[in-house]
């Protein structure tokens, strides 16, 4: 097993992959150095003395400047290092991407819909237009799995405190979330359950929604029903009843969209999880596949990686609205930009931004970036896309679902039980939360400071997103759990 690891070749710190113990000495490019004070797992330490305003390099960039003399063997942390990013940045486009090679085609055991899209699942969905109906969905889901069939997948509801009281984009996106959940192939069936007098009522609706297939998806207004739970039933055995003439078949996994999300993350999110992410990514784009790369204040500190591995110049002046305008929504509401890592980052040893961020986009591996979405917007490129919403885990992962994505991957350095609308697949940077919380972490990529190279991971990951994608349940799943939130932004009435 390895016990620290120095990433790139320019790097001024390693990062303990094991906790080490101040004495101990360890040989990095041909150079021992002696530890001055305890190391936890997921921190750094110096390589040598840097000084004090000096930039401190990992990653291979710059992720802060030292604000003390830091000198060699000693422990790289916040409180002797501060992020060294501004508020909005000019940026200049230097091309840096390069098509990835194709790779041969393979199949998962999906859901042809009879609009020609492919699903993963073939489950029944509620959901409601306003929050005042939730109590009504969740109980019409309750009431429903009496009717549940071996076809079914799930029955499942998806409560929300909005559409309604709304102003401006919030109500918008409000509207574009929900019609996107009511289209995704992932349910078989969709009963859309309203009050009557909300301004995000049905008939608003329905034009979010386009065409849609009328024995696919149903709708019921509250207000203008006698008893609405015996109604719903109706609707939900109709909906039963076509959702269970679906089978799986063999689908290209070309026509697979995978959301790539973090969240808990520690030091070794940016060595061991997210990588094997890039590298499951990189190879399901070879084959023909999407994924889809979100939480932009995340990309703070490493946006210009991905800027210039836009495909073209218009894709990278979109990039760089992505970001600005995101710094732009913080400073309208007058909150630091650079205002993270999260507390559980800083314990598991992410220091700064640009720390957090560099990690972040290992997600993203190599590919071009062929798509800039904005929130609520389908994705349409096949390849590497980027999701403009926040960092927040639900928000972000319902966002990547309401895009379009069949499947989330989320890493994580400290275990969470949440669930998106969509199969949501807990892929742990440590082997000691995959031991610990076995009953949330689906795969461990503790397992590349021990024994398996990125190379192996990234491929036992993409085999385990094919079974998934064919029905296997990740642990979620296992345990009943749906969640779904829309991203908030302005004034509610």
């Amino acid at each position: 097993m390895k016990d620290y690891i120095k990433i790139h070749s320019g790097d001024l710190v390693a990062v303990a992959l094991a906790p080490l113990s101040a004495g101990t000495t360890v040989r990095i490019d041909g150079n021992d150095i002696t530890l001055q004070e305890d190391i936890p797992q997921g921190h750094k330490f110096a390589l040598s003395d840097i000084p004090a305003g000096k930039p401190v390099i990992k990653y291979g960039s710059p992720i802060g400047v030292a604000t003390q003399d830091i000198s060699q063997g000693t422990w790289v942390h916040t409180h002797n290092i501060k992020t060294g990013l501004g508020d909005l940045l000019t940026y200049t486009y230097a091309p840096n991407c390069e098509p990835l090679v194709p790779t041969d085609d393979c199949y998962f055991q999906g859901y042809r819909r009879a609009d020609g899209k492919a699903g993963v699942r073939n489950e029944i969905w509620i959901i409601p237009t306003v929050g005042c109906v939730n109590n009504i969905a969740t109980a019409i889901e309750r009431k429903a799995q009496a009717l549940k069939t071996d076809a079914i997948d799930c029955i499942a509801a998806f409560p929300h405190p909005y559409g309604c009281s709304q102003m401006g984009d919030d109500q918008e996106n409000t509207r574009k979330i929900l019609a996107n959940l009511i289209k995704h192939p992932n349910a078989g069936g969709v009963l859309v359950v309203g009050l009557g007098c909300e301004n995000s009522n049905i008939d608003v609706l329905k034009p979010y929604i386009g065409s849609y297939d009328e024995n696919r998806v149903k709708f019921l207004v509250c207000q203008e029903s006698e008893d609405e739970i015996a109604d719903a039933m109706e609707l939900m055995q109709q909906l039963v009843d076509y959702a269970g003439q679906f089978e799986r078949k063999p689908i290209s996994c070309s026509e697979l969209v995978i959301g790539m999300k973090c969240g808990g993350s520690d030091g070794l999110s940016g060595i061991t999880a997210n990588p094997t992410v890039g590298a499951f990514s990189d190879l399901l784009i070879s084959k023909g596949g999407t994924t889809i790369l979100t939480e932009v204040p995340e990309m703070f500190g490493a946006e210009t990686i991905l800027m210039n591995r836009c495909e073209n110049e218009k894709l990278f002046a979109n990039t760089v609205d992505l970001i600005n305008d995101f710094k732009n929504y913080f400073k309208r509401h007058d909150q630091t930009i650079y205002e993270n890592p999260s507390p559980g980052n800083k314990k598991g040893g992410i220091s700064t931004l640009e720390d957090k961020s560099l990690g972040c986009t290992q997600k993203s591996g190599s590919a071009p970036v062929v798509g800039v979405l904005s929130y609520g917007e389908s994705v349409k490129n096949a390849g590497l896309n980027l999701l403009s919403a926040p960092g927040n885990d639900l928000v972000a992962s319902t966002a990547l679902a309401a895009s379009g994505a069949h499947i989330v991957l989320f890493t994580t350095g400290r275990g969470t039980p949440f669930a998106a609308p969509v199969p949501t697949m807990k892929i742990a940077s440590n082997s000691a939360l995959a031991q610990k919380k076995s009953n949330w972490i689906d795969f461990n990529c503790g397992k590349m400071v021990e024994d398996t190279s990125l190379e192996d991971l990234g491929r036992q990951l993409f085999d385990l997103v094919i079974e998934v994608a064919s029905g296997k349940q990740v642990k979620s799943e296992e345990a009943g759990f749906h969640d779904m939130a829309i991203f908030k932004q302005g004034v509610t009435l």
